[in-house]
């Protein structure tokens, strides 16, 4: 990206004068493109998405289209995760700058000699890591498939988990188990403060609080609820009160008004009650004028080793195994 804000050479100033929601839908059509929004992006963009959604969803549902361009309006790995899953699909991501503070917080290279230190230890990693370690790992996990599979895993088996070491913790707190936790974090998640919260929960009495398994203990502890963030959606939908505190990324509660809008949605604040901090630093790269862009241009694209790509889907393939019914406890072990 130049220091203009354009992609491959194309400043923002150039496109003034264009319709974008118009040149979006024109290269849509011309592209066979589909057009993917995660929850975190701003309003303008999900409301133009062809599916809103958590990154695994976005991912599977862009395989099973019959589209020849993925447009992926998130971050780095959610785009990788779209080509391990569509490798004949052209991935376009409208900034590859678009990165995610836990894919950051665990190199792949340190992440093997970790692996190899502990050689009696399965790797179980969280879906928001890189390409390369998911392929260094035995299982990848969502937040909402998470405690179904460490539930199918032999108690006895050791386990690395990563690289969240709060979604772990909270795992491991649940579910009684024992985990050796990589040391990454969200940077949106770890922003919220305690204080703060208590004194949002004092500002709206009775109303619960929902957050996000990414969040360190201290606001997990005060959840009425904690789950993915379609999980929060849902529990938005269902809840009997007219208030909800939101404890995670705040561009889902463009969501849940959109699903009930006789609610009330609040989000969590930040350290200082009044800082953006809550808001993903990375989502945020995405704009109108990159999606065109990277319709126009086909760039910024994904690109993968098809080695690599083999390798990291097997743990995707495992998990999306161990969600459904058909594993047993005993089918878990130290490769």
């Amino acid at each position: 990206m130049d220091a203009r804000g354009g992609i491959g050479g194309s400043p923002t100033h150039d496109l003034r004068g264009l319709d974008l929601l118009e040149e979006i839908n024109r290269l849509r059509k011309e592209r066979n493109a589909v057009i993917l929004a995660h929850y975190y992006q701003k309003p303008q963009i999900q409301d133009l998405a062809d599916f809103v959604g958590d990154s695994l969803e976005l991912s599977r549902k862009a395989a099973e289209t019959d589209a020849d361009v993925i447009a992926f309006c998130g971050v780095r790995f959610m785009a990788e995760t779209a080509k391990i899953l569509s490798p004949e699909k052209i991935v376009v991501l409208p900034d590859m700058d678009a990165g995610c503070s836990l894919e950051d917080s665990c190199p792949p290279a340190q992440f093997k000699a970790f692996r190899e230190a502990h050689p009696d230890h399965i790797a179980i990693s969280y879906i928001n890591c890189s390409a390369e370690v998911k392929a260094l790992s035995d299982i990848i996990v969502t937040s909402s498939s998470a405690e179904k599979i460490l539930s199918k895993i032999p108690r006895d088996q050791k386990i690395i988990f990563g690289p969240d070491k709060h979604l772990g913790g909270y795992l491991a707190r649940k579910l009684g188990r024992d985990m050796l936790l990589w040391p990454g974090v969200c940077i949106v998640h770890e922003s919220f403060s305690e204080t703060e919260l208590l004194k949002l929960k004092a500002m709206n009495p009775g109303a619960p609080v929902a957050a996000h398994p990414e969040c360190p203990p201290a606001i997990i502890d005060h959840a009425d609820y904690v789950g993915s963030t379609s999980g929060i959606l849902q529990y938005a939908k269902d809840m009997p009160g007219d208030t909800l505190i939101v404890a995670t990324e705040p561009h889902i509660i463009h969501q849940m008004e959109k699903a009930v809008p006789e609610k009330t949605f609040v989000g969590a604040p930040g350290a200082d009650g009044n800082c953006n901090c809550n808001v993903c630093p990375y989502m945020a790269l995405n704009t109108l004028e990159k999606l065109y862009i990277s319709l126009r241009d086909l760039q910024p694209r994904i690109e993968m080793d098809e080695r690599l790509r083999v390798a990291a889907k097997k743990s995707l393939d495992r998990m999306l195994e161990m969600a459904s019914d058909t594993v047993g406890q005993g089918d878990v072990g130290a490769r």
